[in-house]
């Protein structure tokens, strides 16, 4: 046994779920009299929908399959050796179910070289090696790739990525150091570092050729055989890859420092993650391809240890699972059907929601508001937000039409709401306000009709309080912007009937967003945390504290902004009517800023100006503030500010307001963009000791996040 074997065997054992992927192989001969050529195919099963990973003993079939064909090119029996996927996939990375079990860093760095072993081994055949790129590929299915002479790709390809920063890794079975002198450092930065820190944006196959990571596309539905057509003329030497002379010089060190800027503006140092990937990258100019392997292995066994690789897939489990299995959903058979949206109000907010049902559901959609105007430019966005789609081709003529169809606006509620089977309403956040509307409403409404508010901190028991059937009633909390942000905060009053709770998460799926029952509280989640958050921040400001200083005291999280941008991004008269929301139901925890106050009573959009392209505070509203003399530091105002944070969690949990502390980790994630490296907030602040600090236990069981005991 080799000692790739041996080293994959004993990895093997600590992986005792590892979904096992294939290598078969097989002969024919090439068109054009090329010659006889092996093609290996990773393959875990029959179901076309289940993504092929990689594990230990998925690595040794790759290593056992790699044995038969090196014999083969060295006694001359093939010309060549390709490897694809099964149809649709072709890999996408780790098998992470085995990573987050492992407990030792030797262990840890055993994949890592083991991983490097098998696939340096398709660089060293006596015959070219292929990849076929036949579907999605990500991670080590990419870096297979990488250890290739030549590359194709699907034009039907939907997925490319090296995500491994995104979730607190490297690529690190040869990513960091072949992609640069494939493509040059800059464009290597680009991929491993800016597209995984921009929320793990994907490559589509025309971008993987035109970054030249492939040396040829083709068409999905032919595309094997084309790329064996093409093989066998690159064989015969009818076609000659000529790739661009890679810029060993200032360029490559200027696209290491672009990498560490982006870094910065995305993490501000707090996940070592991406820096130890530009670590590597930069030390690839020299073109030692071992010496970046080894860099590799002791990078992804160093970040496989610590906390925020954990925290990652953690992160990435509960939003691949969590979020399509919400904790509390009612049966779903007693979902009722819905065929038209009425949407009460024609406002921005209310004409992306029904965009959005429009978008999804296909069904009719109809706006009400309080004059024909509002009607008018609501139905008008839905309409130009539809021919944006067309321009950029992401829907035909024929669709546009039809979806243009299926919008109106009308004045009468009766006249729109009569058959309609889902009425949302997103008017102004105003207990009075909402309570006549849904009486409206409820007059004319069909009885099976499910009545849905978009209100995000008011009691939607209140709201229905005054109706006759108070049962239909259900929170349907969107974030902006909705398009964007997954998140839908899904809301039980008091009297919601289990019926107009399953339409609710029925419908949520239909939207392709991530449903999370909560309880009738206060803000409920997102904002009741990020309000609880901002408000020490707030506190500390008025109290004398900096506001340089209570910005930059929060930036190791490595949140996507700072506190002060966020307040701008909702709107500091929004943020100020939560914190007031809050502030009736809990005055001793959520104070309302009388700074905040003078800023929304000023008219002023935020604390920040931006002539200098970077934020500065507004000189108009830094002399509006009055402050106190106590000044904190850095350090104090963050510990400040987690020990509210962990608090108001942890009674939160105690209140029931969700099921678990997984479901404030999902809520965040996906309603507010915190980061995958903290898990949301809870393994962070189970790490950092703020949660035993505070509520005297971690949030999440040792080993959940973490590396096990």
């Amino acid at each position: 046994m080799s000692t790739t074997a041996e080293l994959l065997k004993g990895a093997a054992e600590l992986f005792p779920g590892e979904v096992v992927t294939s290598a078969h192989v097989r002969h024919f001969d090439l068109p054009l009299g090329a010659g006889r050529f092996a093609l290996i195919t990773l393959d875990n099963g029959h179901d076309h929908t289940k993504p092929t990973t990689l594990g230990p003993q998925s690595l040794a079939n790759i290593d056992a399959a790699i044995d038969q064909v090196e014999k083969e090119a060295a006694d001359g029996g093939i010309v060549g050796v390709g490897v694809t996927g099964k149809p649709f996939i072709f890999a996408v990375g780790a098998d992470l179910k085995g990573v987050e079990l492992l407990k030792r860093h030797e262990d840890a760095l055993a994949i890592g070289k083991g991983g490097h072993d098998v696939f340096k081994r398709l660089s060293t055949l006596a015959v070219p090696t292929f990849a076929y790129y036949n579907g999605a590929s990500m991670g080590g299915g990419v870096e297979i790739g990488l250890h290739c002479s030549y590359r194709t790709v699907s034009s039907a390809l939907p997925a490319f990525s090296l995500p491994e920063v995104f979730l607190g890794l490297v690529p690190g079975w040869g990513g960091c150091t072949l992609l640069p002198n494939l493509i040059g450092a800059d464009k290597a930065v680009s991929v491993i570092i800016e597209n995984s820190l921009n929320q793990n944006k994907q490559l589509k196959g025309a971008q993987v050729h035109e970054l030249g990571i492939a040396d040829a596309i083709f068409e999905g539905a032919d595309f094997l055989e084309q790329s064996l057509i093409w093989t066998a003329a690159v064989l015969k030497g009818e076609i000659v890859i000529e790739r661009p002379v890679i810029d060993r010089g200032e360029a490559w060190d200027q696209a290491v420092a672009r990498g560490r800027f982006i870094a910065d503006a995305k993490v501000h140092g707090a996940a070592p993650a991406a820096y130890r990937a530009l670590d590597i990258i930069a030390d690839a100019k020299n073109g030692d391809l071992q010496q970046g392997y080894d860099a590799e292995d002791k990078a992804l066994a160093d970040l496989i240890m610590g906390g925020e690789l954990r925290s990652g897939i953690y992160a990435f489990n509960l939003v691949q699972k969590r979020g399509k299995r919400p904790a509390g959903a009612p049966d779903k058979n007693l979902a009722r059907p819905v065929t038209k949206v009425g949407v009460v109000g024609a406002g921005l907010m209310a004409s992306q929601l029904a965009l959005l049902f429009l978008r999804r559901l296909e069904v009719p959609v109809v706006l009400t508001d309080i004059d024909q105007e509002r009607v008018d430019k609501g139905v008008g966005y839905v309409h130009a937000e539809i021919d944006k789609l067309l321009g950029k081709g992401r829907i035909n003529q024929d669709k546009a039409n039809r979806l243009k169809a299926l919008v109106s606006g009308v004045l009468d509620k009766a006249e729109g709401f009569a058959d309609a089977d889902f009425i949302i309403e997103a008017v102004f956040e105003e207990m009075g306000v909402k309570q006549t509307v849904f009486e409206e409403v409820e007059a004319v409404a069909p009885a099976h009709a499910i009545l849905a508010t978009n209100t995000s901190s008011l009691s939607v028991s209140e709201m229905a309080s005054k109706l006759k059937h108070p049962e239909r009633v259900v929170g349907f909390h969107f974030f902006n912007p909705v398009a964007i942000l997954p998140l839908l905060e899904i809301v039980r009053g008091e009297r919601t009937d289990d019926a107009a709770l399953a339409t609710a998460f029925g419908v949520a799926k239909k939207l392709k967003k991530t449903a999370v029952l909560t309880k009738d509280a206060p803000a409920f989640v997102v904002n009741r945390i990020l309000t609880r958050f901002m408000g020490e921040i707030q506190n500390v400001i008025d109290e004398g504290t900096p506001v340089e200083v209570a910005e930059k005291a929060v930036e190791p999280l490595g949140l996507p902004m700072s506190p002060l941008v966020l307040l701008e991004l909702v709107g500091p008269a929004i943020g100020l009517h939560v914190s007031e929301t809050l502030n009736k139901a809990f005055p001793d925890r959520f104070t309302v800023s009388p700074n905040l106050k003078k800023v929304v009573g000023a008219g002023k959009r935020g604390f920040y100006v931006y002539d200098s392209g970077k934020p500065e505070l507004d000189p108009e509203v830094a002399a509006l503030l009055e402050q106190g003399d106590t000044v904190l530091t850095e350090e104090q105002v963050r510990d400040r500010v987690l020990d509210a944070v962990a608090q108001e969690i942890g009674l939160m949990l105690a209140e029931g307001v969700v099921a678990e502390a997984q479901d404030i980790d999902l809520c965040l994630i996906t309603g507010a963009g915190w980061p995958f490296h903290l898990g949301g907030i809870t393994p962070y602040l189970d790490r950092e000791g703020v949660s035993e600090r505070v509520n005297g236990k971690r949030f999440l069981e040792a080993g959940v996040a973490s590396v096990p005991a």
